[in-house]
């Protein structure tokens, strides 16, 4: 009952805010004037969103635009800065792995065997792992974030949406371009870029970028004590990176058109360190009898052992999110990537009948050290070594579509391949297994991962007309998917004496032949997958779009070092409005309503450190909520903007394993409640609310402009978010709930009469709220820690930027 009632009150919210907001533009829209309306092209932003360039208002998905200027007064550099022009996008940040959730879909786990659910792509190069995604985005044009599953033109892995980011191509005159900005934490970042024509027919572009800064967390000195080194006070959360880009454009007919990029880019940082709040330490968990520590309850009880989960713990309101302390390990040597990518698009226009397009990409990327000096530190007295992180991706896709007979068509093929090497180990002292405290470390579990998959589809979709005012939308995808891997998986201990060949080894890279206890998985999986959409766009007038439709889209299935998982599925629904008003469109509103029937969610658990991550399928949820987005020219210097989401998304069934804190014994997990009762009574998390699924997200923006004449134009900003509280994981713990929060940002602006040149102060993140992007309990070995990182700071500045 309590579902119903509270989309009773969204839609009496939702009913309420359409009348308050048609009042009040018929208060700013003269009555002669909403007759006849003709657009002003200053209000038409087009996408390229169903794979043809439309006006942004005339494209049947919720999804939000943000073009260059927009995105350089976000100040957004990388992925981790989705949100800050998306607010319905929800980032997880994991040391350096970025994961995106939309209406509550997403991925919280970056597997080797696992992909995402929300789809990214480059101009149209499909981006598939968390860590390279941080890297390439530079030299934007635009960045369009589409809201729902997109399983017609997007193929697999787009059950929550698709994120594209479109360069700038090359310019048909000379242009030059460039930014400069300095802000607290000694931030730089630079950006150029020139166009240069080569005849009439081609030209080139070169851009590149160089962003440093400090970190935004700060650690104080420690170690000297016992087998743990001094170390001096420092920082994570830091950033270097630069990169650089060469597009060329070739038109050398009116119908053929080329363009063809390569670029680089590297990254040198130290990611977030965990904060963490250790169970064990004295007075933070149980000691018996029971479990007798604030916020810890009772599981399975029919073991006979004291198993306790910190379901209502407080130990996340001690933590100072810009400072505290590291791992006994000190900061760590931090992450290098590098990463080169080719990418080509090839169109030919036979007529309005019929254009074929070919996009295809190449991407390489590269992180970790052979030589063992790149680690990363992890509470308490963890080092993760990464040796190997090598993904080589390429993507295709081929496309004819057109229109005939007033039906807009386009079918295609899709392919994609990707290479993954990963070498890893997590790293303990040796007295922790008896040793002596000067003998060298021991790797707990050391793994290589080679991973190879393939991706193949074909799709279509048809827009056809039923009357003038009224089209059927319908599309297929068929896709297959095929995945095989070799996983190596080794440990100091098996069925015999210690292998001393990491027992008190050292940190060296391992080879796997010289290892006593090494467990080889030869594993695979495929599936093959139809995903559809059908739909109607009613256009009563050219400035109204109502539509209607149902899609799928499902994220492929894969398997871990204990088993295979399957893939999971959305069917969506959802019923929209799109409307300009004002005598130019100079206003607009923008409404939709969507439910989804989510399945076979896949969920990330670590239980043991020796096999890594296991995946589960969770059962199912459902997921529902409605949004609403305003833009009023208020007068010519005067612009308001607005968006109101309401989200409800829980499970309906997810069957998951506990993490627990052993009283006396060295258990980590459980996924049998009951050893008595025939069968596996998994524990349930039924009724708990989705990952990264806040209820509400509320926006508004203000922007006036200060005519000066010929001396130019100063223009104020100010904006606002808020946030309801969320859960960083399924299992929607007290220390994993980020509380309701606010985030404000204002710059100022002045540019001369010519436009040529700007100066802008700015300050995003007012509040100085740092929310979480990560928190986890995690009971590995003989560690029990909840670990935790944060949002970005308050950041200020000033940017210059020249433009001609």
């Amino acid at each position: 009952m309590g579902g119903w009632r509270m989309l009773l009150l969204s839609r009496a919210i939702l009913m309420g805010g359409v009348s308050l907001l048609a009042t009040g533009l018929a208060n700013v829209t003269p009555a002669a004037a909403q007759a006849s309306v003709e657009e002003d092209n200053s209000n038409i932003i087009i996408v390229t969103a169903q794979n043809r360039a439309e006006n942004v208002q005339d494209v049947p998905i919720a999804m939000d635009v943000v073009g260059q200027e927009k995105i350089a007064q976000a100040g957004f550099s990388n992925a981790s800065d989705l949100g800050k022009i998306s607010p319905s996008v929800q980032i997880n940040e994991d040391q350096g792995q970025v994961k995106i959730s939309v209406r509550g879909v997403g991925t919280t786990s970056s597997d080797e065997a696992q992909d995402t659910s929300v789809v990214a792509n480059v101009d149209g190069e499909y981006i598939n792992r968390p860590n390279a995604f941080s890297v390439a985005l530079f030299d934007l044009e635009r960045v369009e974030v589409l809201r729902g599953p997109q399983g017609t033109l997007y193929g697999r892995n787009s059950t929550g949406g698709a994120v594209n980011f479109i360069t700038r191509k090359p310019g048909k005159e000379f242009g030059l371009n460039a930014t400069a900005s300095y802000g607290n934490y000694n931030a730089i970042r630079l950006d150029a870029g020139v166009d240069l024509p080569i005849g009439e027919m081609a030209g080139a572009r070169i851009a590149g970028f160089y962003d440093d800064r400090d970190g935004y967390v700060k650690h104080p000195a420690g170690g000297g004590f016992f087998v743990f080194p001094a170390y001096d006070a420092g920082r994570s959360d830091d950033n270097q990176s630069y990169g650089g880009r060469l597009s060329l454009r070739f038109d050398p007919t009116d119908a053929l058109s080329v363009n063809l990029a390569g670029e680089y880019a590297e990254r040198h940082f130290r990611p977030a360190i965990f904060a963490a709040g250790d169970l064990n330490a004295p007075g933070n968990g149980p000691t018996g009898p029971g479990c007798n520590a604030a916020g810890f309850e009772t599981v399975a009880p029919d073991y006979g052992l004291t198993l306790c989960v910190p379901s209502n713990t407080n130990l996340l309101s001690q933590i100072d999110r810009s400072e505290y302390d590291a791992p006994f390990y000190g900061l760590g040597s931090g992450l290098d990537q590098k990463t080169w990518a080719l990418r080509g698009r090839v169109a030919y226009e036979f007529g309005p009948e019929a254009t074929l397009t070919y996009i295809g990409g190449y991407r390489d990327f590269k992180q970790g050290d052979p030589s063992g000096n790149e680690y990363l530190t992890l509470p308490v007295v963890y080092r993760s070594y990464q040796f190997q992180d090598d993904a080589k991706t390429q993507s295709h896709e081929l496309r004819l579509n057109g229109t005939i007979g007033g039906v807009i068509y386009q079918v295609g093929g899709f392919y994609f391949k990707e290479k993954l090497a990963r070498e890893s180990g997590f790293l303990l002292p040796s007295f922790i297994f008896g040793l002596a405290p000067t003998d060298p470390a021991t790797f707990l579990s050391y793994f290589r991962r080679l991973v190879d998959s393939e991706s193949a589809s074909a799709f279509g979709q048809v827009e056809v007309p039923i009357t003038e005012s009224l089209t059927a939308v319908g599309g297929l995808r068929y896709t297959h998917n095929k995945r095989s891997a070799l996983y190596l998986n080794a440990s100091p201990f098996g069925n015999g004496p210690p292998d001393f060949a990491l027992l008190g080894a050292g940190s060296d890279r391992k080879d796997f032949a010289d290892l006593a206890y090494v467990q080889t998985l030869d594993l695979g999986s495929k599936e093959s997958k139809v995903t559809w959409l059908a739909g109607l766009n009613w256009k009563p007038d050219p400035t109204t779009l109502v539509y209607a439709k149902a899609t799928t889209g499902f994220k492929g299935g894969g398997f871990d070092s204990v088993g295979t998982y399957k893939p999971e599925t959305n069917t969506a629904y959802e019923l929209g409005i799109k409307k300009n008003f004002g005598d130019r469109g100079q206003h607009q509103f923008n409404l939709s309503g969507f439910y989804y029937d989510y399945k076979d969610l896949q969920v990330s658990v670590l239980l043991d450190t020796t096999v890594g991550n296991q995946i589960f399928n969770a059962g199912k949820a459902t997921i529902w909520g409605v949004e609403a987005e305003a833009a009023i020219e208020l007068s010519e210097n005067d612009r308001f903007n607005a968006s109101f989401n309401y989200l409800n998304s829980q499970y309906d069934e997810l069957f998951a394993q506990f993490n627990v804190v052993c009283v006396g014994c060295g258990l980590n997990g459980i996924g049998d409640l009951d050893p008595i009762a025939p069968g596996v009574q998994q524990p349930s998390f039924a009724g708990n609310t989705t990952p990264f699924s806040p209820k509400f997200i509320i926006t508004m923006a203000y922007e006036h402009v200060f005519d000066l004449g010929e001396a130019g134009k100063v223009t104020a900003r100010a904006d606002t978010l808020f946030k309801s509280s969320y859960f960083t994981d399924f299992y929607n713990y007290r220390d994993g709930k980020q509380r309701a929060f606010t985030q404000s940002g204002a710059s100022l602006e002045y540019k001369p009469d010519n436009g040529k040149f700007s100066v802008t102060a700015f300050v995003r993140n007012i509040e100085n709220k740092r929310p979480l992007t990560y928190g986890s309990f995690v009971s590995a070995g003989p560690d029990d820690i909840f670990n935790w990182q944060f949002g970005a700071p308050r950041t200020y500045g000033i940017r210059v930027g020249v433009d001609f």
